[in-house]
């Protein structure tokens, strides 16, 4: 779906955030970046996003690049529209591109269904918990059917126990729809239960230090498995030869 080839980038400056990447991402994979904060993971998916350009190298998409609305995006921050109720959210990207409320109701409802809130589309984000902003989020972004869904540490602020049942969640809507994701994360351990491949970035300027492919069998007691304590390990082990732990 994607190919890269020597993409870096360097800001104004000067500071030089990625060097050198390399890699290629297939439809339909679950693919994290991990890494330490400022490594430049959050700069490379707004590469992919369109967001920024490369400084060199390049990004192509050899299948042709996306249309609108081909690409969601779900930022750390829910960000959503404090005056509007929760329907109103989701349908915001639909809205931007000339699509009627009348027409695009039931696509809103079933955005909504799919992350557990059809039963919020009401309610506006003061009277939901963090987890269910970005619900809404999440919502937000699949709304337009998206191929390639962008997520820059979405859970990070969360506590433990809603972070497990979102991360479980992103998992039932990915396996369910088949769309391409990639995940930027911070977290050994969201990044070996989530991805089917991990991407371990360097310290900056931030380069493709290890590319390791996950062989943790699906399931309900997926962290609980003997494979996933083993990708846990394999993934600290890489991160320990690429920067002190």
């Amino acid at each position: 779906m994607i190919e890269l080839a020597g993409v870096g980038k360097k800001f104004p400056n000067s500071t030089v955030a990625l060097e050198g990447i390399s890699t290629s991402i297939a439809a339909g994979e679950f693919v994290a970046l991990l890494g330490p904060s400022g490594c430049g993971k959050s700069t490379l998916l707004r590469l992919l996003a369109g967001l920024e350009s490369p400084s060199e190298g390049e990004i192509a998409w050899p299948g042709g690049a996306p249309a609108a609305g081909e690409i969601g995006f779900v930022f750390q921050d829910a960000t959503l529209m404090p005056w509007a109720t929760a329907a109103e959210n989701v349908y915001l990207p639909l809205r931007l591109r000339g699509k009627s409320r009348a027409d695009t109701k039931s696509t809103v409802q079933s955005a909504l269904r799919q992350v557990g809130l059809a039963d919020f589309a009401s309610a506006k984000p003061a009277s939901l918990s963090g987890g269910m902003k970005m619900r809404v989020s999440i919502a937000r972004a699949l709304v337009s059917e998206p191929k390639l869904l962008l997520m820059d540490e979405p859970f990070a602020a969360l506590d433990e126990f809603t972070r497990f049942k979102l991360q479980a969640d992103l998992r039932e809507v990915w396996q369910r729809s088949g769309k391409t994701i990639v995940f930027v994360t911070h977290s050994i351990y969201e990044a070996a239960y989530l991805a089917t491949r991990v991407l371990v970035m360097s310290p900056r300027p931030g380069r493709v230090a290890a590319d390791v492919t996950s062989h943790v069998a699906d399931g309900p007691e997926r962290r609980m498995a003997g494979d996933y304590t083993a990708f846990v390990r394999q993934l600290t082990e890489t991160l320990r030869e690429v920067m002190p732990l």
